[in-house]
């Protein structure tokens, strides 16, 4: 073999293996978009389904509302976003609470209690629960329902009304007002708080509501 005819062979040889790395980096790039697209909201409705269910075994069994293996505060039931609409509320803001249900801010008020109630969900991917924020109208209502209560909140603004950096600390406040710094709380508050979007993590979603009515349940 000639010179040149071995160098076309190991140029060749170099552009096949380089055209197998760019095939198999695209095909790994579309599935990882695939698994947070498709995947992840697959897999959390499946957990939200498995959560609500042992919920409301729990509360038939007289348990805490609190329970112990899944940390479960509730059932969060938002009109606006469907009849079908019904969300597990979880202790805890981290990811992976995050990714099986809407997280409640542990240092925030209990459900119905006076001070804030913050409660925050994905609007993208794994489960989607707040996908329709930007739907929500003010005088919705948003219904939060607990072992021993029915709790129905009225929103005080639109879901698109209010964006803020994701640096801002007013919405985790006893009185979730940026003008209320250190103000004892003196209503029984929700705040909802959308989080992180794949590719766009700067900024949240916040809407308020006030408590109309506490139903006690049996």
């Amino acid at each position: 073999m000639t010179t040149t005819s071995a160098r076309r062979s190991r140029g060749s040889r170099l552009l096949l293996v380089v055209g197998l790395v760019l095939v198999l980096a695209g095909v790994g790039i579309l599935g990882w978009f695939a698994w947070q697209f498709w995947g992840t909201n697959v897999v959390a409705q499946r957990e939200h389904e498995r959560l609500r269910t042992e919920i409301v075994q729990q509360w038939d069994a007289g348990e805490s509302g609190d329970a112990k293996r899944i940390d479960g505060v509730g059932l969060l039931r938002i009109p606006r976003f469907g009849d079908d609409f019904e969300v597990p509320i979880l202790n805890g803001d981290d990811d992976a609470t995050l990714a099986r249900g809407v997280g409640r801010y542990t240092e925030g008020a209990q459900p119905g209690r006076v001070g804030n109630l913050v409660l925050s969900g994905h609007r993208v991917t794994h489960g989607e629960p707040f996908r329709d924020f930007p739907k929500l109208r003010e005088g919705d209502e948003v219904v939060v329902e607990t072992r021993t209560h029915v709790l129905t909140y009225t929103l005080r603004q639109d879901g698109d009304e209010i964006r803020v950096p994701f640096t801002t600390s007013w919405p985790l406040w006893p009185v979730p007002d940026p003008d209320a710094a250190g103000e004892e709380p003196t209503e029984r508050l929700i705040t909802l708080v959308t989080c992180s979007e794949i590719f766009r993590t700067d900024d949240r979603n916040v809407v308020t509501g006030e408590l109309v009515s506490a139903e006690r349940k049996g």
